[in-house]
């Protein structure tokens, strides 16, 4: 692994004055690293202390359900709100507009759906895992096949997860982003595997706190910083004629990742399966103390993500305004562009030369749209075109330069776009905000990442492991192999980080690797609860179909990904609808 530490670690005599320097060039200051490090490690201590005394898988797979409502939906919401929501959300709306809010459209109603059929029939059978009711209602085989699916795929994306505070890192300190990884997923995993499910819930309480008290500073931070006195209103209006206030587009287009329709059908399809059936979630809401509490967490949820999603995505078309106005990096992946500049110099200095003539000119039309806003005049609607047409050129530079970084075979992200929010954290904000929302950051991303390695650790002990023993084990054993099992996961997530930096959007990359697989397993439990005739054998084989098939779908490209969870979940349906025209099941279980 070479240049393994590229600033620090090559003389352990540097000065102090040295070293301060260079944490100036990184954007962190005394202050910010001292405001980061007490925060991540207060929280880390609070985790160890409030999950301590552990004795039972009761109490560490479960939190001895005792969760009132308002710490399952801090819970839910921070697993589902990962560094990944923080981090590339503002860079998507700075790329590709607001549209991805359409992504939660069918999030409400699958709350209600879940509420009614799923959560009573968890709480019921007092279930450890989601897939302990598939072996109830159908058989073994069905059960493992549905976990070793969700261990899949959720141990996938939560490396996905470890990745994206471990960008930070590796750019704050300039380090190895290998490096970065191990440390990112190392340290959460201290509290994980001490404290179990309680000690995650009120880590998830404290850190969702904490991370909605920072984003809401640094969203106003973001408007008082505008260039040249611009207020609020001002900034909007330049980004909705940018096209970066689109959140609803109404246009039907299979192919089109983010409309009205994908975010309706296929976000209820993918809604229903994450929080219905992906362990990660039914091991925040089974920690209830009952019903009424489970409920209500996952239907305020329901109530609340949207508009936080919506503020997190105004964020990043409030800074492509923040941009049209005062120059903008020609990359905000500095680290990358560095590598182009050194390795072909005279490109990029004709990449530069062209940016400085486009942002010049791009900051003017934007200056003149807003001194002529209240004008409706031909003149504005001129210099309205003439600023979109800048904007397509500014696009195209910023495609070539991306072109020629990726194949200058720098091992980096294919895009910046996780970049764009973390440029304007280091270059603009007060010192002490900017360790505080770099905190941030590692503590969303710990929240789910925590929350991941117990679900994992409760589906591969309980589904698959304690399946496949044949000796019976007393409790003290059992919960050191849940331990065990923590560990193991911690260090397969921290081994896909390794892999991950070719996934462009991270946020787009986690939704994806999910729709491969939730649309079966939701499949799997909506035939369980609606079909009652279709036994274990039928669905089993139905759920591998539909898996080829979704795979299938999405490697020749015909849908956008939101549809295969649609798809997948049908798909399983119809298998085993089709088949019982073939096959008589005996008795099923209710």
């Amino acid at each position: 692994m070479e240049n393994l530490v590229y600033s620090f670690g090559a003389s352990p005599g540097v000065s102090a004055g040295i070293l301060l320097s260079v944490y100036k060039i990184l954007g962190m200051s005394n202050i910010d690293w001292i405001v980061l490090i007490i925060t991540l490690l207060a929280v880390v201590v609070y985790g160890i202390f409030i999950g301590r005394g552990q004795k039972s898988n009761e109490s560490y797979l479960k939190a001895d359900n005792k969760m009132p409502w308002y710490i399952v939906l801090l819970g839910i919401m921070a697993t589902q709100a990962s560094a990944i929501t923080f981090l590339s959300a503002p860079g998507q709306a700075y790329t590709d507009g607001m549209r991805f809010v359409q992504y939660y459209f069918g999030l409400p109603l699958a709350m209600i759906v879940i509420c009614i059929t799923f959560i009573p029939i968890f709480q019921r059978l007092n279930v450890y895992t989601a897939y302990e009711y598939l072996e109830n209602r159908f058989d073994k085989k069905t059960r493992v096949l549905t976990s070793l699916l969700f261990l899949f795929s959720r141990g996938l994306s939560t490396g996905i997860s470890i990745y994206a505070p471990s960008i930070i890192l590796s750019s704050v300190l300039n380090w190895n982003i290998y490096l970065t990884n191990i440390l990112t997923g190392g340290i959460l995993l201290i509290y994980t595997y001490v404290g179990g499910a309680k000690a995650i819930a009120h880590t998830q309480k404290l850190q969702f706190l904490i991370i909605l008290g920072t984003m809401t500073f640094a969203g106003y931070l973001l408007v008082q910083n505008m260039p040249n006195g611009i207020g609020f209103s001002d900034a909007l209006y330049l980004a909705g004629k940018s096209g970066k206030l689109n959140v609803i587009t109404t246009d039907f287009d299979w192919k089109d990742k983010y409309n009205i329709w994908s975010g309706l059908i296929g976000g209820f399809f993918l809604a229903l399966s994450y929080f219905g059936t992906d362990q990660s979630q039914v091991g925040r809401y089974i920690t209830a103390k009952d019903n009424t509490n489970a409920k209500m967490g996952l239907l305020l949820n329901g109530l609340v993500k949207i508009p936080m999603q919506f503020a997190i995505l105004l964020i990043g078309a409030l800074l492509f305004a923040f941009f049209s106005l005062k120059p903008a990096p020609i990359y905000f992946n500095e680290r990358s562009y560095q590598f182009l500049k050194d390795k072909q110099p005279q490109l990029a200095l004709a990449f530069e030369k062209e940016h400085q003539l486009l942002q010049a000119k791009f900051n003017a039309q934007s200056a003149a749209i807003l001194a002529q806003k209240d004008k409706e005049s031909p003149e504005l609607s001129n210099t309205i075109a003439g600023f979109k047409a800048t904007q397509n050129q500014v696009k195209d530079l910023h495609s070539r330069v991306e072109t020629a970084i990726n194949s200058s075979n720098f091992n980096a992200e294919k895009t910046d776009t996780n970049y764009i929010f973390l440029y304007f954290v280091r270059n603009t904000l007060p010192v002490g905000m900017v360790g505080l929302l770099f905190a941030v950051i590692f503590l969303a991303s710990w929240g789910s990442i925590s929350a991941a390695l117990n679900s994992l650790a409760a589906c591969s002990l309980k589904d698959v492991h304690l399946i496949f023993s044949k000796r019976q084990i007393d409790d003290a054993t059992e919960l050191k192999y849940s331990r065990v099992h923590t560990l193991g996961w911690g260090i397969f997530s921290i081994a896909v980080a390794m892999f991950a930096t070719q996934m462009g959007s991270l946020i787009e990359a986690v939704n994806v690797l999910g729709s491969l697989f939730y649309g079966p397993i939701l499949g799997i439990f909506l035939v369980a609860f609606y079909f009652k005739k279709i036994d274990g054998k039928l669905v089993f084989i139905s759920a591998i179909l539909s898996e080829i098939a979704v795979i299938a779908v999405y490697e020749f490209d015909v849908v956008s990904f939101l549809w295969l969870n649609v798809i997948g979940a049908a798909a399983v349906i119809a298998f085993s609808t089709l088949g019982l025209l073939f096959y008589r099941p005996k008795a099923l279980n209710s």
